[in-house]
């Protein structure tokens, strides 16, 4: 498999995940403004969602930067990470739904710190299957420690999701904000 395809396919299923995040959110009854007022925390619980596919989908393509080929391990490191991001429109429908209880906000920060698990597979199986200049190592170690720092806020957001659920949802912003600019390191090793 040539890497085009496995980038092809992963932009797919992102846009499915986003495609079906957005048919979730139900349109009021009545037309007035303040009918919207009860749709806001799914209308949040989307935002934030798609921000967070959105972020790996542009990490995700600064990565496939790096690879090749594709070997068998790539590929199936590939297709755990966009089996936990389809999930995600279930977790975010689901705390949305239901006011951000804490079991909901809890299970969303347990998938996202699967997803970043995953996001970090993909990473060291592709640095294990390619031999990388100091410069491309450099970069994807940087973006390791980022993936690191996500762990820990999305650690912290299960344990304060018993607490009170809005100390998590300050931590999936935070870890957010960490990432909204895909990270250029790798684009700039491959230039050097």
């Amino acid at each position: 498999m040539n890497k085009s395809r496995l980038e092809a396919f992963s932009d797919g299923v992102l846009a499915i995940i986003i495609t079906i995040m957005v048919l979730e959110i139900k349109m009021p009854h009545q037309s007035s403004i303040t009918a919207l007022q009860p749709m806001l925390p799914t209308f949040f619980c989307y935002a934030l969602s798609f921000v967070f596919v959105g972020i790996y989908w542009g990490n995700h393509h600064h990565l496939l930067h790096v690879v090749k080929h594709v070997s068998s391990g790539i590929m199936w490191a590939n297709l755990n990470l966009l089996f936990w991001l389809s999930l995600v429109p279930f977790a975010t429908g689901w705390m949305g739904e239901n006011n951000f209880a804490t079991s909901t906000v809890a299970c969303y920060a347990v998938l996202l710190n699967i997803c970043g698990v995953s996001y970090t597979i993909l990473q060291h199986t592709i640095m294990a299957c390619h031999s990388l200049s100091p410069n491309i190592l450099s970069a994807l170690k940087k973006q390791t420690r980022k993936g690191i720092y996500s762990l820990i806020g999305y650690t912290s957001a299960i344990g304060a999701s018993f607490i009170t659920p809005v100390i998590s949802e300050i931590l999936f912003v935070i870890v957010a904000i960490m990432w909204i600019i895909p990270d250029k390191n790798i684009e700039r090793a491959i230039n050097d």
